[in-house]
């Protein structure tokens, strides 16, 4: 088979998983705290077809080598952690995160796994859960009949009981922080688990040791730019339009040497 072929496929195949990429982005514009994620490349091998050469004698010239490159391949999808705007609910129990940190939350077999979205509700035990049923940790309880139940920028959990005049607190909400977030693993349902890329989880309140702060009655958007996405996939298109076009010209070169033949 001519190298040429393998190698534009390897850029189509490249193109179309840069798609993917893409259209995963703009299907989650809407998720809470999503983080858009990015296709890197890289080239393959090259075959040298003919090393350096030394021109003369003396004070020789040398020439680089002649090498030609065989395409590319997908060498990491990234994961671009900025902060997803804040956007207004006016839900007692939506709570966002402005700067760094995840909430913490203990999934069905007691693994620890970590998110953005703050969609929390209570559930029939009076637990705080996330919108899939998850516990936060640590464990807090609202009591039956609260009201009044307020989030402070600093993690304190208060609620308004009856028999109280006044609220009183239920526990503090700690976020975890890592040393490279991107090297967090995606487990779908907006969690995502440690991995030994991003190190071990360091704990910590609200608006210390590194972390950020809550605000109650906010839901942090995806940080997915629909414009952007969409110009990255118009340049995908074109990359793959020319790469098909290399396919086509192989194919002619090859049926203009089997005529030559006939």
């Amino acid at each position: 088979m001519d190298p040429s072929l393998r190698t534009a496929a390897s850029g189509m195949i490249a193109q179309q998983t840069r798609v993917e990429v893409i259209s995963n982005n703009l299907a989650n514009v809407n998720t809470p705290g999503f983080k858009r994620s990015r296709a890197h490349f890289e080239d393959l091998l090259y075959q040298t077809v003919q090393g350096q050469t030394t021109l003369g004698a003396g004070e020789a010239e040398t020439l680089p080598a002649v090498q030609i490159g065989r395409g590319t391949r997908l060498s990491a999808v990234q994961r671009i952690d900025l902060q997803g705007s804040l956007e207004m609910t006016g839900r007692p129990l939506d709570i966002g995160i402005e700067g760094e940190g995840y909430f913490q939350v203990r999934r069905a077999d007691g693994q620890m796994a970590y998110t953005r979205d703050g969609s929390f509700s209570v559930s029939d035990q009076g637990q705080i859960v996330t919108s899939t049923g998850y516990g936060l940790v640590p464990d807090i309880v609202i009591p039956e009949g609260a009201t009044e139940i307020g989030v402070s920028r600093t993690g304190i959990v208060t609620a308004l009981v009856s028999g109280s005049e006044e609220p009183i607190e239920l526990g503090r909400i700690e976020l975890a922080r890592f040393s490279n977030s991107p090297g967090l693993l995606a487990l779908g349902e907006n969690l995502f688990a440690e991995t030994v890329a991003s190190g071990d989880p360091i704990l910590g309140v609200p608006q210390e040791d590194g972390v950020g702060r809550l605000v109650q009655g906010t839901l942090e958007g995806s940080n997915v730019e629909v414009v952007q996405e969409m110009v990255e996939m118009i340049a995908a298109l074109r990359a793959y339009e020319i790469n098909s076009k290399a396919v086509q010209t192989s194919e002619q070169m090859a049926d203009t040497t089997n005529s030559m033949v006939r």
